[in-house]
């Protein structure tokens, strides 16, 4: 019974380690798909979830599929990075072993777009930029724009300093370059297109000195500019279309969502 039973372990391990090596080959069979469909310098992540994975081979069908990537755009100073999550995809495993598979049916897929705090300081060159949110004070109280055509998805707290070259002075005659700046902003997705748009300096308590109050009058316009900025999505994973915005762990994320599709491989981003 004991030969038996250690037989039957050493079965079953086995077969465990046969099943996490097919899965690393597949993951790794559309890892190269991706990085040669979507011209990538490195191979993106690639993570089947679900045991045991021979059965969702066998089945065609695999529940829970991540894909993390990340790249260069010309229009952001360093890399972004972009991820999609496929529920219920279809794949034929003849296919996947080949490397010709292309089109892909999934249920769903979600995808995201994140643009870090180091790359939003280069994009506003400010540095040291921080973004945070804020309790939304807009009049709906869902922070909401009303039916301009934009939805406002965040209120942010944006802090940084003011570069050396930003020849201003403040109330006092101090160069307002060298100085932190702590601004409120609105994160609106307005079509394709990510609006971080500044709307007034922030104070956080009521005890704070207003600091506004240092900067004159002409030149806070200005100063909130500086903390002013359109981003285009260009596209998400897949061609998915921007559905929301939202700032986490001071990341702007930008997603989308889409059911019943059928995603191209090639187009896990384009320039």
């Amino acid at each position: 019974m004991r030969k038996l039973i250690i037989g039957l372990l050493v079965l079953a391990g086995l077969a465990v380690v046969v099943d996490f090596t097919a899965a690393a080959y597949s993951e790794y069979r559309v890892s190269r798909a991706l990085r040669a469909g979507a011209d990538l310098t490195a191979d993106p992540e690639v993570t089947i979830h679900g045991f045991p994975f021979l059965g969702q081979a066998m089945d065609g069908v695999y529940s829970n599929v991540d894909i993390r990537a990340r790249y260069m755009r010309p229009d952001i100073p360093g890399e972004i990075s972009v991820e999609a999550n496929l529920r219920g995809a279809r794949l034929p495993f003849s296919e996947l072993a080949d490397g010709n598979v292309r089109q892909v049916p999934v249920e769903r897929v979600t995808a995201k777009m994140r643009v870090e705090p180091v790359e939003l300081g280069r994009l506003f060159k400010i540095p040291d930029l921080q973004v945070h949110t804020r309790p939304a004070d807009k009049s709906d109280g869902t922070g909401g724009s009303g039916g301009s055509g934009m939805t406002t998805a965040g209120a942010l707290v944006l802090t940084g300093t003011l570069p050396s070259s930003f020849n201003l002075t403040d109330v006092y005659g101090k160069p307002l370059g060298g100085q932190n700046v702590k601004v409120k902003a609105d994160l609106v997705l307005d079509g394709d297109q990510v609006k971080i748009v500044a709307t007034g300096f922030y104070i956080e308590k009521s005890s704070d000195p207003n600091p506004s109050a240092r900067i004159p009058d002409v030149d806070q316009a200005m100063v909130l500019e500086r903390f002013t900025h359109t981003i285009d999505t260009k596209e998400l994973p897949f061609g998915m279309e921007p559905k929301r915005v939202y700032a986490l762990g001071g990341q702007i994320v930008v997603e989308g969502e889409a059911e019943n599709t059928v995603i191209d491989l090639d187009r896990l981003q384009r320039p």
